[in-house]
């Protein structure tokens, strides 16, 4: 009886969970409906939102294509608004309407022939205008690219400096459009270097890319963004894209620029080219693509180095407002993790020097150097301590350290700029590398002693043509003896009856080469003075750049002295006549002036008229050689009492 009544007990216990669990099936079964359901819908709103957004980028590209062809067709108005004003105060055009409109009074034609006579101010040429942006709405990736913070903090102390504003144009390449997937500092190497295009996904790419279809597809080792994921293991959007391109005829190349090679080899194997930025990793890489056979219809892809280089647009000795922060910062402090590659850019400028520790990596050091920032030898222990002000008579201020900076950013621009790569990049994808040239006519009037003469001329770079004036019967030959095979000499008589600016407009007429300097034969030139003087016009906007800053010496005195220190890299109203390299065009607008003395003078005064811009480049490579000069003496900073050269010829 006991036992049929534990029996009966366990049953109904049974029962109960049995029921209890039939419950929670029903239950749970419930919540799978719903879940279901929920499902379906979300899948439903995202597809919704998904041409939402779709249908509004495309709204958006179709709205920059319409703002851009506005601008354009602004811009071609006003093109020609300004031909016709021009042809328009012409002298000739002038002339014509005065005999026209007087060929029956004489007394109105004179007049008209008189007034038509005077020289009239030709209207400014109108410059392109920046794209008007939206005001307001979801950003575009890549549109924006400016430094985000104005502080630094050091030790402690919050310092607030002004931004250093990244340039928005113009290219070196317009004739060619890239699709690009780079992280900021790869951008920033990138982005004047040809029409880019950038912020594409693996979803919206086809009509992204369609807008402007580009001639090359160059994709980074991204470790961030959309494309990270596609990289990293290759997916559906990256074979996508890559077909999308093969459709086309569009070179396809990766760009390795860190990681391991391992890593991103499954990818890579999918472009036509594979290029890698550290050397250090070219063994790596011809490993992995060797142990990868290429997938049907695919050959394996070519490989080379682009390695990272100074970007003269964004690596430059442009200063920022105000002094340097009076101090040497370790590279730490410097430049701390959370900035912005922007923000870098403005941190390079910034430091009186920087303590860069052992095993930086060498592009680092030399955009820094281009950007005229003194590196100093690594503290190694002391580097952990605050950051000191300088000793007393070693600021970077100081002749030696400004030398060793100016010759340290020359080095960095020597060992290649990042247009130079890209050109070898170019070549061997089978892309047209052209781009504009910076050759150099130079003109030289021989002041009597024509080895004196030739010996400034001779050791320049990126001379193509030397336009000489000189009374020595074999002026020719010798010029031809010295100047280095290439460059074209021209040799024409000087004649004493004309005023310089005379001689320099025949001699203008002559030139051919994309600049025109001006050197004055009396004066010391360096071996590297054109050269440095070129550069500036790889990095500013100006048709006219010299020296307003530079070193003299006074013979009677046997003085060194400095003219305006503080006018080095900068837009000013004046340089000097004899440090003078100008855009030949321009130049040739408006002309020198029928006078001997002040010739540059009368030439910078139609600049500031016209508004043609003029840049004050560095300090060096140029010593005005003068008997005795007493504005000269008492205007500049005295530097030694002693010979130029180990001042002036850095």
């Amino acid at each position: 009886m006991e036992s049929t009544r534990l029996a009966l007990r366990e049953a109904m216990a049974q029962g109960e969970r049995a029921a209890e669990l039939a419950r929670l099936l029903t239950a749970a079964e419930a919540r799978i409906a719903e879940a279901e359901s929920a499902t379906a819908e979300l899948q439903g709103l995202q597809e919704r939102l998904s041409e939402a957004e779709e249908r509004l980028q495309a709204a958006q590209a179709a709205e920059e294509k319409l703002r851009r062809d506005l601008a354009e067709q602004r811009y071609q108005a006003e093109v020609a608004k300004w031909k016709l004003s021009s042809v328009q105060v012409a002298r000739w055009s002038r002339l014509g309407d005065a005999i026209r409109t007087g060929k029956s009074n004489p007394v109105r034609l004179a007049r008209g022939l008189r007034g038509a006579a005077k020289p009239a101010k030709r209207p400014a040429a109108p410059k392109r205008q920046p794209i008007p942006q939206r005001a307001a709405g979801k950003s575009v990736p890549g549109a924006a690219f400016q430094a985000t913070t104005s502080t630094r903090t050091v030790g402690g102390r919050s310092v607030k400096l002004k931004p250093f504003r990244v340039p928005t144009g113009p290219n070196t390449r317009p004739h060619l459009t890239v699709a690009v997937v780079a992280e900021p500092h790869a951008e920033a190497l990138l982005r004047y270097e040809w029409r880019q295009t950038t912020g594409f996904t693996p979803k919206d790419f086809a009509r992204v890319l369609a807008a402007e279809v580009p001639h090359l597809l160059l994709v980074e080792s991204v470790t961030t963004g959309p494309w990270a994921e596609e990289l990293a293991e290759p997916g559906e959007g990256l074979r996508a894209l890559l077909a999308w391109c093969a459709e086309r005829g569009i070179r396809t190349v990766f760009w390795h620029t860190g990681g391991e090679a391992d890593r991103f080899a499954p990818a890579a194997s999918l472009f036509e080219h594979v290029v890698t930025a550290l050397p250090k990793s070219v063994s790596a890489w011809g490993a992995a693509l060797a142990s990868r056979d290429p997938e049907p219809g695919r050959r394996s892809p070519s490989f080379g180095l682009l390695p990272f280089a100074v970007q003269p647009r964004v690596h430059n000795p442009l200063p920022l407002a105000g002094d340097r922060f009076d101090r040497v910062l370790g590279l730490d402090e410097l430049l701390p993790g959370h900035l912005s590659y922007p923000d870098v850019l403005t941190s390079y400028r910034w430091p009186k020097a920087v303590d860069c520790p052992p095993g930086t990596e060498a592009w680092r050091m030399a955009e820094l150097a281009a950007c005229g920032t003194p590196i100093v030898a690594s503290r190694s222990a002391e580097s952990a301590r605050p950051a000191e002000p300088l000793p007393l008579g070693e600021t970077p201020d100081t002749g030696a350290d400004a030398r060793r900076a100016h010759a340290a950013l020359r080095q960095a621009y020597v060992s290649g700029t990042m247009s130079q790569k890209v050109d070898d990049l170019l070549d061997v994808v089978g892309l047209p590398s052209a781009r504009a040239t910076l050759n150099i006519s130079v003109i030289m009037i021989d002041r009597g002693d024509l080895d004196h003469t030739l010996a400034q001329v001779a050791p320049q770079k990126g001379v193509v043509q030397l336009v000489l004036l000189s009374e020595a019967e074999d002026a020719l030959k010798r010029a031809r003896e010295v100047m280095p095979s290439g460059v074209e000499v021209v040799v024409r008589p000087a004649d004493p009856e004309l005023t310089t600016g005379t001689m320099l407009n025949r001699a203008l007429d002559l030139c051919q080469g994309d600049l025109v300097a001006v050197m004055d034969a009396q004066d010391l030139y360096g071996e590297h003075y054109l050269a440095d003087l070129a550069r500036a016009f790889l990095f500013t906007t100006a048709d006219i750049v010299g020296k307003a800053a530079y070193y003299a010496h006074l013979r009677d005195v046997a003085a060194t002295v400095l003219r305006q220190p503080s006018a080095e890299y900068s837009y000013l109203p004046e340089v000097a006549g004899a440090t003078l390299l100008a855009r030949r065009a321009v130049l040739r607008s408006i002309g020198f002036a029928d006078v001997s003395e002040g010739w540059d003078q009368v030439l910078m005064r139609q600049c500031r008229t016209d508004g043609v811009k003029v840049f004050s480049a560095d300090r060096f490579g140029y010593v005005r050689l003068r008997d005795r000069d007493r504005w000269l003496l008492g205007s500049a900073q005295l530097v030694t009492y002693g010979p130029p050269e180990p001042h002036a010829l850095a």
